[in-house]
């Protein structure tokens, strides 16, 4: 699945819905507010906050074909400016920003320190920001060979997550740079095997496996077997936080 089609899936899936409808109500975007989205991707929530009224919506993205894409999606839209840049260095300028974004990108930065330093210098003292991070060593499926789940998981974690539990430290990073942080754990439910599949990569990851040495074929084929037969569960644990500048 190409990357584009993969953030728009998960986008449009019930549980992404739900915690990104609950950041929005948490940015409380007025009129007159600048909003910055952070690893904007193809603009699958640029529209969502020119909405809000604010009175200019800045994407910023590091992959030049999601700010093509991105910009083409939000070219009709003269309130919204997509530009290519690095979340560890945003090209805004200091104290610009009222709302700021941050939906699954941690996982894909080096350094998520440093996009922390750099929101708290471009939020303005009375701002917010807001942050998603999955944490990838929670996935948990049920039916299906526990050691099998637990070998594809830390494949995952160790192959094709760049920092797969910066979830969990959402919290302490942001504190560190000098946000008050109200941080809250939610656990989404998939009960449907394809959708938990586009989702979480449970086929595509297994084949990695398998295709590394570090699973064998006939464990990796019984364990997707055992998941498309019947009664499905997965989920995984998704840290959210709402982010504002300390006083101290």
């Amino acid at each position: 699945m190409d990357a584009i089609r993969y953030m728009d899936t998960v986008a449009q899936h019930g549980s992404a819905r739900a915690y990104k409808s609950r950041l929005l109500a948490a940015l409380d975007v007025r009129r007159r507010h600048t909003v910055l989205d952070v690893g904007c991707g193809p603009g699958t929530d640029l529209l969502d906050l020119a909405e809000t009224g604010a009175e200019w919506v800045i994407g910023v993205d590091a992959d030049p074909l999601m700010v093509a894409e991105a910009r083409r999606r939000t070219e009709e839209y003269p309130a919204v400016a997509v530009h290519l840049g690095d979340a560890r260095a945003l090209p805004v300028a200091d104290a610009m920003i009222d709302r700021a974004r941050v939906d699954r990108v941690l996982h894909y930065v080096a350094d998520p320190e440093a996009v922390f330093a750099e929101l708290r210098r471009v939020v303005r003292a009375d701002g917010i920001v807001v942050v998603a991070q999955p944490d990838w060593d929670t996935i948990t499926v049920d039916p299906g060979d526990v050691r099998v789940n637990r070998a594809v998981r830390e494949f995952v974690c160790d192959h094709v997550v760049r920092d797969a539990t910066v979830g969990r430290r959402v919290a302490r990073l942001a504190e560190a740079a000098g946000f008050d942080v109200e941080p809250q754990v939610t656990t989404p439910v998939i009960r449907d095997f394809p959708a938990a599949d586009e989702v979480l990569g449970l086929s595509r990851n297994a084949e990695r496996a398998v295709r590394a040495g570090q699973l064998a074929g006939d464990r990796a084929a019984e364990w997707l077997r055992e998941l498309r037969s019947g009664p499905f569960l997965a989920t995984f644990m998704l840290f959210t936080a709402v982010l504002r500048p300390g006083t101290r």
